[in-house]
Order: structure tokens, then C-alpha cells, then sequence
């Protein structure tokens, strides 16, 4: 489906339940998409880091997206991963995720080698040129060891390479000045790309984000409350400040349960993708909690704290 300029809302990354065979259970799948729907998303991103893309093979990445995609029923954008380390891998799954009905991509700078500006630059007018789909840029330097910056964003958005960021940074300051680059808040932005979208990863600052002009937000916790995201975007475009602000407080404790799983014991990425899933389950969304291997599961007693987090939330657990 055509997307909005800018894109806008709330946009989750989707994660990908798994059976306990380590294959895409599409059952499960299809009701977390339904899930996201029904609490009012305005869009749906499969495989980025919360859909565990890096451990999927391309068989599971195309089935989850397929899956998504169908059960999305053009209701709403469906962007989709293309990451991969190199120019050309990334080419290879935009396509697919074309063929399979993606409304627009998202990719990342290269990684694993080691990238100049230019040579990023030029990764991404490949891509676009080669695959005819709006392209959002997704700045993890965490993940690929490279910040995109305010230059080179502003830079490829002007000339029409990218429809889109997706700022995963962490890096406020620079998300404000890239705000402030392209012609400042939504609406009333004089700059050269008036439809490209700012999107905040950073489900912690929302509220923030959006004042200083995002246009909107990909959280991981959205997964479990979808509606609670969807109603602090929307106090915001209200002007509502005060009850935007009460909103993400609220779900600032509910995302909290990425700390369930001991620092000592597991890594911060098991730990989170572990309670997004344990809390999914627990609400009789998807049928297991099962991560991607190596990643290590929760305790049954880390479970039991997501488990708090959902009740203390509004978000009593049904299992």
C-alpha cells in the first residue's frame, strides 16, 4: 500500500515466535500482527533486531514476512529488513521482501567490513536504485559499528535516496539536530525533504522525541502494549503533554522486564527478546516464549517478574 509522507504512528518490530524446533510459528505470528492491529498501530516492521532477523535464515525470514504481510491484509505499511552485511546480500533480500509485498525497506549501513561515509552513502543509492521501494535507513550503531550522521542523512533524504530513518542510536542530541537539519517539526518543516520521516527507536523518550518533531516511534515493548503506545502518540498530537508524559511513565516501568534475565547469567539481548516473548505468551498471544539459539531462555522466576511488570501495567497475565 502507498505510504503516508511522512510516515507516522507507531510502527513496531514485530517480533517472530518460534515453535520449539527453532521454526516460525505462524500461528502465533499471525495473531501477535492481529494483536498489534487491534491496539491501533499505524504500521508493522518485520525482520529488524527485535524479530531476531541476524538468527533467522532467509527461508525463516521470508516465511515471517510473508506471514506478516498476509496477515497485515494491507491494513496497514508493512516495512521490512533487508540487513545484511554487504551491498549486495541486502540487495538480495529487498528483492525478496518486494516479491513478498513489502511496502518499504529498512536497512542498515554495511557491517562486519569496515565503511567510509561515501562508500555508506553509495550502499544505500544501490539499493534504492535497484529495488523500487521506499527505503528507511536504520541507525544501530550498537549492532553495525557506525553512526549515520546528520550530514549524510540530510544528504540522501534531499536527494530522494531515503523516505525515512529509523534512529536506534540512543543519541538524543543528534536525533534533535537531525529534526532541526531538515526543517524542524512536523507539519512545518521548510527543509528540502518535507515528507521524510524521523522515527525514534528509543521507546524510553517518546514523549520527548515527538516534541522536539518525530513524526513517530518503532518501540520493541510495543509488542506487548501496542494500545499504550498508540495512546501516547496520539496525546501528543493533541498537544496533551501532561497525559503523553503519564503514558510513557507508565510504560518506562513496564519496560523494565528487559531486566529479568540476570546480567551475571545471560546477555542483555536474551534477556529483553526473552521477556517480550515470555510477556506475550503470558497474555495468550503466541503459544511459546522460545528465543533464537545461542540466546539463553528466562528462569522460571524471571518469568515471574515480566509477569509483575504485565500486572502492575493494566496488562494482567490470562496463562
Amino acid at each position: 500500500m502507498p505510504l503516508p509522507a511522512p510516515l507516522h504512528g507507531v510502527i513496531p518490530p514485530v517480533c517472530t515466535p518460534l515453535d520449539a524446533r527453532g521454526e516460525v510459528d505462524t500461528a502465533s505470528l499471525t495473531r501477535l500482527v492481529h494483536h498489534l492491529l487491534d491496539g491501533g498501530v499505524h504500521g508493522l516492521f518485520a525482520l529488524g533486531s527485535t524479530s531476531e532477523v541476524a538468527y533467522l535464515t532467509d527461508a525463516r525470514r521470508a516465511l515471517a514476512l510473508e506471514t506478516v504481510v498476509k496477515a497485515a491484509g494491507g491494513r496497514v505499511p508493512v516495512l521490512a529488513g533487508a540487513i545484511d552485511t554487504t551491498t549486495s546480500r541486502a540487495v538480495a533480500q529487498a528483492g525478496t521482501a518486494a516479491a513478498l509485498g513489502a511496502d518499504a525497506l529498512v536497512v542498515t549501513a554495511p557491517f562486519y567490513t569496515r565503511t567510509h561515509p561515501r562508500e555508506i552513502a553509495a550502499h544505500f543509492r544501490h539499493i534504492r536504485a535497484t529495488v523500487d521501494l521506499p527505503l528507511f535507513a536504520y541507525d544501530i550503531p550498537v549492532a553495525v559499528h557506525s553512526k549515520l550522521s546528520t550530514e549524510l542523512v540530510h544528504e540522501l533524504a534531499a536527494d530522494g535516496t531515503l523516505a525515512g530513518v529509523k534512529d536506534s542510536s540512543g543519541d538524543e542530541g543528534a536525533l534533535r539536530r537531525l529534526i532541526v537539519a531538515l526543517g524542524g517539526r512536523t507539519g512545518r518543516r521548510t527543509g528540502p525533504a518535507p515528507g521524510f520521516a524521523v522515527l525514534t527507536g528509543s521507546e524510553l523518550t517518546v514523549d520527548a522525541a515527538l516534541l522536539a518533531g518525530a513524526d513517530g516511534v518503532v518501540p520493541g515493548i510495543g509488542n506487548v502494549d501496542p494500545a499504550g503506545y498508540v495512546r501516547l502518540y496520539d496525546a501528543a498530537r493533541a498537544g496533551d503533554w501532561e497525559r503523553a508524559a503519564a503514558e510513557q511513565e507508565r510504560l518506562v516501568a513496564l519496560f523494565a522486564m528487559v531486566e529479568a534475565g540476570p546480567e551475571s547469567e545471560m546477555g542483555r539481548s536474551s534477556s529483553a527478546l526473552g521477556a517480550f516473548k515470555a510477556a506475550l505468551r503470558l497474555l495468550g498471544v503466541i503459544e511459546r516464549g522460545d528465543t533464537a539459539f545461542p540466546q539463553l531462555p528466562l528462569s522460571e522466576g524471571s518469568v515471574a517478574e515480566v509477569a509483575r511488570r504485565l500486572t502492575a501495567a493494566g496488562l494482567p497475565p490470562v496463562r
